[in-house]
Protein backbone atom coordinates (compact mmCIF):
# COMPACT_ATOMS: atom_id res chain seq x y z
CA UNK A 1 0.00 0.00 0.00
CA UNK A 2 3.01 2.76 0.69
CA UNK A 3 4.45 1.56 -2.67
CA UNK A 4 1.20 2.40 -4.00
CA UNK A 5 0.63 5.57 -2.33
CA UNK A 6 3.97 6.75 -2.81
CA UNK A 7 3.78 5.85 -6.83
CA UNK A 8 1.16 9.12 -6.58
CA UNK A 9 3.65 11.81 -6.64
CA UNK A 10 2.82 12.65 -10.19
CA UNK A 11 -0.58 12.79 -9.85
CA UNK A 12 -0.16 14.51 -7.06
CA UNK A 13 2.13 16.90 -8.52
CA UNK A 14 -0.44 17.83 -11.11
CA UNK A 15 -3.05 18.57 -8.84
CA UNK A 16 -5.14 15.65 -9.37
CA UNK A 17 -6.02 14.63 -6.27
CA UNK A 18 -7.08 18.02 -5.35
CA UNK A 19 -10.59 17.44 -3.48
CA UNK A 20 -11.03 13.87 -4.10
CA UNK A 21 -12.70 11.36 -1.43
CA UNK A 22 -10.98 9.06 0.79
CA UNK A 23 -11.58 7.09 3.22
CA UNK A 24 -9.68 4.36 4.69
CA UNK A 25 -9.86 0.70 6.71
CA UNK A 26 -7.26 -1.44 8.13
CA UNK A 27 -6.63 -5.10 9.87
CA UNK A 28 -3.98 -6.97 11.60
CA UNK A 29 -3.38 -10.39 12.42
CA UNK A 30 -3.76 -8.98 16.52
CA UNK A 31 -5.70 -6.51 18.29
CA UNK A 32 -2.43 -3.69 18.69
CA UNK A 33 -1.41 -4.20 15.57
CA UNK A 34 -1.44 -0.45 14.96
CA UNK A 35 -5.04 -0.56 12.51
CA UNK A 36 -5.54 3.15 13.53
CA UNK A 37 -2.01 3.99 12.87
CA UNK A 38 -2.09 2.81 9.39
CA UNK A 39 -5.41 4.78 8.57
CA UNK A 40 -3.71 7.78 10.24
CA UNK A 41 -1.14 7.17 7.90
CA UNK A 42 -3.30 6.99 4.76
CA UNK A 43 -5.25 10.07 5.43
CA UNK A 44 -1.38 11.92 6.58
CA UNK A 45 -1.12 11.33 2.82
CA UNK A 46 -4.17 12.73 1.80
CA UNK A 47 -3.92 15.56 3.32
CA UNK A 48 -1.01 16.31 1.33
CA UNK A 49 -2.77 15.59 -1.76
CA UNK A 50 -5.89 18.11 -0.83
CA UNK A 51 -7.99 15.09 -0.55
CA UNK A 52 -11.13 15.43 1.53
CA UNK A 53 -11.31 13.13 4.25
CA UNK A 54 -14.24 10.82 5.56
CA UNK A 55 -13.52 9.10 8.82
CA UNK A 56 -16.32 7.25 10.44
CA UNK A 57 -16.26 9.31 13.61
CA UNK A 58 -18.76 8.07 16.45
CA UNK A 59 -21.48 8.27 13.92
CA UNK A 60 -22.90 4.65 14.04
CA UNK A 61 -23.52 2.04 16.83
CA UNK A 62 -21.68 -0.52 14.31
CA UNK A 63 -18.36 1.73 14.98
CA UNK A 64 -18.47 0.80 18.54
CA UNK A 65 -19.09 -2.72 17.67
CA UNK A 66 -16.19 -3.08 15.44
CA UNK A 67 -13.79 -1.90 18.26
CA UNK A 68 -14.54 1.92 18.34
CA UNK A 69 -12.07 3.20 15.97
CA UNK A 70 -13.45 6.99 14.60
CA UNK A 71 -10.78 6.69 11.77
CA UNK A 72 -12.27 3.76 9.72
CA UNK A 73 -13.52 0.45 10.26
CA UNK A 74 -10.45 -1.74 11.26
CA UNK A 75 -10.87 -5.44 12.29
CA UNK A 76 -8.32 -7.89 14.02
CA UNK A 77 -8.09 -11.90 13.79
CA UNK A 78 -5.76 -13.06 16.35
CA UNK A 79 -7.45 -16.42 17.05
CA UNK A 80 -5.84 -17.02 20.01
CA UNK A 81 -7.91 -13.76 21.63
CA UNK A 82 -10.84 -13.23 22.24
CA UNK A 83 -11.59 -9.72 21.89
CA UNK A 84 -11.07 -10.38 18.21
CA UNK A 85 -13.71 -8.82 15.51
CA UNK A 86 -15.58 -11.12 13.28
CA UNK A 87 -16.74 -10.58 9.96
CA UNK A 88 -20.07 -10.19 11.86
CA UNK A 89 -18.85 -7.09 13.89
CA UNK A 90 -17.18 -5.78 10.68
CA UNK A 91 -19.59 -5.78 8.18
CA UNK A 92 -22.24 -3.35 9.90
CA UNK A 93 -19.69 -0.82 10.18
CA UNK A 94 -17.67 -1.06 6.77
CA UNK A 95 -21.95 -0.77 5.04
CA UNK A 96 -22.04 2.27 7.07
CA UNK A 97 -18.35 3.76 6.19
CA UNK A 98 -19.16 3.05 2.90
CA UNK A 99 -22.68 4.92 3.23
CA UNK A 100 -21.07 7.66 4.88
CA UNK A 101 -18.57 7.96 1.99
CA UNK A 102 -21.20 8.12 -0.62
CA UNK A 103 -23.07 10.35 1.09
CA UNK A 104 -20.69 12.96 1.72
CA UNK A 105 -19.39 13.12 -1.98
CA UNK A 106 -22.82 13.32 -2.95
CA UNK A 107 -22.89 17.01 -1.14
Amino acid sequence: MKAFIDSLGGVWAEGKLVNKYVTAFSSAQNTNGGQEQTIRAIYTSAMHWGAIIVPTGYTDDSIYLQGGNPYGVSASQDPEKQDATTINDVMPAVVHQTKRLLEVASK
